[in-house]
């Protein structure tokens, strides 16, 4: 297989990136073949849990979310073979805070509409935690060992418990799980799964009942392939297309982890930044008072960089709410691709799951290009129109300053 995508520079803002972070980099591998973005590719924690009080307040938990359904960037585009109608909408929204004597944990409302005629209904609306996630993925992964699953995001460890419930951290979770069911519903192969369907309709019940099954015939033989995958994991002479693919994910999975870990450095000091820039305007504003004569201009530089400090702090917001979980999502996308190549090396034993990973791939790696491509393109955008903003900012209060008569008619008395 001709691995054929390049992976662009971040356009991230001068400064930002160390000689070091450039060093890394450039270190990497990365042939002009392996990684390449063309412009030709266009064809392309959860039961329903009964909260003993359903309306939460400030004080003992969090503000709900008022969401509207956010669509998946894989929405906005269709692939050739996809059909012109979507027939399944799934919103994750309405986080609920929940606390027992032994836990304390989230729920998020899922509410799938659809038109599909295995459905018993139209319309379903259920209450999930991270756990339910979980078990999800596991059995997509078990019923599908030849196709790619897509991630969800990390379950925190004990020492990150603090962090887990603040509103940032719900809500970026909140998005992660969104996008992970959407992609489920999107994929022409996991979106007819039984799990899945039990899982977006089934009450809290039911979904228990249901994991106290065994695994059925399709789970076993994942397993199976699994094991067997893992007991040929030294073959030597491997195709040369299942070579490009192993190729391609080492130098992805690479270049991203290097991507995501600048990235978030780079959110990190915009954050410190845009907290500086707080709190520097109003020492002006405090310095205007025993300046009799400043007055104005000093106002005027607290009025500037308070609108700098709003256009920095929609910036570093967008940075975090669409990049990086974007670079992050892909970068746990290489470890799942790193799992799921063993089941290739089975060559002739299991052609049909070698076949199925090939057209998975394919459509994998264009759903990489066209979410990549916007969340880049999106960046771009965002830092000129910061930059646009805070240059409009300085320009106005220079014009303020150069014709502001006090300063002309002292000018006029010195001369």
């Amino acid at each position: 297989m001709e691995a054929k995508s390049e992976l662009p520079s971040s356009s991230a803002s001068p400064g930002c990136i160390t000689p070091l972070d450039s060093a890394l980099l450039s270190s990497l591998p990365m042939s002009p073949d392996t990684l390449r973005f063309d412009d030709d590719d266009d064809d392309e924690d959860d039961l329903e849990v009964f909260s003993k009080d359903t309306t939460l307040t400030d004080g003992n938990s969090f503000s709900p979310l008022v969401l509207t359904s956010p669509s998946s960037m894989t929405n906005q585009y269709k692939f050739e073979d996809e059909t012109d109608v979507k027939d399944i909408f799934i919103t994750v929204d309405e986080p609920e805070s929940h606390i027992t004597a032994i836990e304390t944990f989230i729920t998020y409302r899922i509410a799938t509409k659809t038109t599909r005629s295995e459905f018993d209904s139209s319309e379903f609306e259920v209450r999930r935690r991270y756990q339910d996630f979980l078990w999800l993925k596991s059995r997509l992964e078990d019923a599908h060992p030849t196709l790619i699953i897509p991630p969800l995001p990390e379950k925190f460890i004990v020492k990150g418990m603090v962090e887990r419930f603040n509103d940032e951290f719900i809500e970026t979770r909140r998005k992660a799980l969104h996008k992970f069911l959407n992609r489920i519903a999107d994929h022409p192969t996991l979106t007819f799964n039984e799990d899945f369907k039990i899982f977006l309709t089934a009450q809290a019940w039911m979904l228990t009942s249901h994991k106290k099954q065994g695994p059925g015939l399709f789970s076993r033989m994942g397993q199976t392939i699994k094991a067997v995958a893992s007991s040929v994991r030294g073959v030597k002479n491997r195709p040369e297309e299942f070579t490009d693919l192993v190729d391609y994910v080492d130098v992805f999975s690479q270049k991203l982890n290097v991507l995501d870990k600048v990235t978030q450095r780079i959110y990190k000091e915009e954050k410190d930044y845009c907290e500086e820039l707080k709190e520097y305007g109003p020492i002006y504003t405090l310095w205007s008072a025993s300046e009799e004569d400043l007055v104005d201009p000093m106002k005027g530089m607290a009025g500037s960089i308070d609108r700098c400090y709003r256009v920095t702090d929609t910036l570093s917001s967008k940075l975090s709410g669409d990049l990086i979980p974007i670079i992050h999502e892909y970068v746990l996308y290489s470890e799942t691709l790193n799992l799921t190549e063993e089941i290739e090396k089975l060559e002739d034993k299991v052609e049909c799951a070698n076949n199925a990973l090939k057209a998975d791939w394919e459509r994998w790696k264009q759903n990489m290009h066209c979410d990549l491509k916007l969340a880049f393109t999106d960046m771009a955008d965002n830092r000129i129109n910061h930059y646009e903003e805070c240059l409009a900012t300085w320009e106005a209060f220079l014009s303020s300053q150069t014709s502001d008569p006090q300063l002309d008619s002292k000018t006029d008395d010195q001369s």
